[in-house]
This record gives C-alpha cells, sequence and structure tokens, in this order.
C-alpha cells in the first residue's frame, strides 16, 4: 500500500525508522518533522529494528544540537529536524561533531522549494 505525503512527513518517516533517538525543537518550517517523530513516538510505533525511537524536546536549536552529540556519542542512531535558520544556530556543536569524526546527517527542511508531495511504502 502507498500513501502520498509532503516532504516533511516523507523526511519524518524516514529519519524516524532509522534512528533510536531524535532530538527536537520544533520551529517553523520543520516543526511538522518533529511533531510527527513525537506523535509517532507516542503511539509507540517502532522503527526498522523493532524498538520505539526516544524523542527528547529541547528548548533550543543549540539544545538540540548538544542533545544530538551526546546521543551520538553514546552510540546511539541520532537526528534532529531543524530548517536553515535553524542550522546557523548548531554550528559549534556541527563543528565539534565534525572534529570528532562521528557521523552525523541532521534532517534539514530544503530552502529552495522542493516537491509537494512524496509516495512512500507504508
Amino acid at each position: 500500500m502507498h500513501v502520498t505525503v509532503d516532504g516533511n512527513e516523507a523526511a519524518a518517516s524516514i529519519a524516524y525508522r532509522l534512528n533510536e533517538v531524535c532530538c527536537i525543537y520544533p520551529i517553523t518550517p520543520s516543526s511538522p518533522m518533529a511533531e510527527l517523530a513525537d506523535e509517532w513516538s507516542s503511539q509507540g510505533r517502532p522503527n526498522v529494528w523493532g524498538s520505539v525511537p526516544a524523542v527528547v524536546e529541547m528548548q533550543s536549536e543549540g539544545g538540540a544540537a548538544g542533545a544530538l552529540h551526546g546521543a551520538l556519542q553514546s552510540g546511539a542512531l541520532t537526528t534532529t529536524f531543524t530548517a536553515s535558520q535553524g542550522l546557523l544556530l548548531m554550528i559549534p556543536n556541527m563543528y565539534k561533531i565534525a572534529g570528532e569524526l562521528t557521523p552525523a546527517v541532521p534532517a534539514r527542511w530544503p530552502r529552495r522549494a522542493c516537491p509537494s508531495s512524496a509516495i512512500i511504502p507504508t
């Protein structure tokens, strides 16, 4: 079965399914990604490994980046969701993560126009 969703939901779906921890600070325009991950976690929806990802809401983008860094250092598969403005606030933590050669891929809402929908398997 296929479902048509917007770009935010498609990105959140993949990130949620592949990670153990989601560090969030819901801020427009990336809010839907964080809100969906939080909703799925509260519903007990498992990821591809059968566990329910922990969703941790922080008080700022910098806090979300710090939580991302800490979770990555503990060995957890971790993601965060942000927009271009929030990415700028994460730069100090991203330098630290990169300097430690820690693999990480934050999900970012694109500044340019993105496809209005995507089809993902459910």
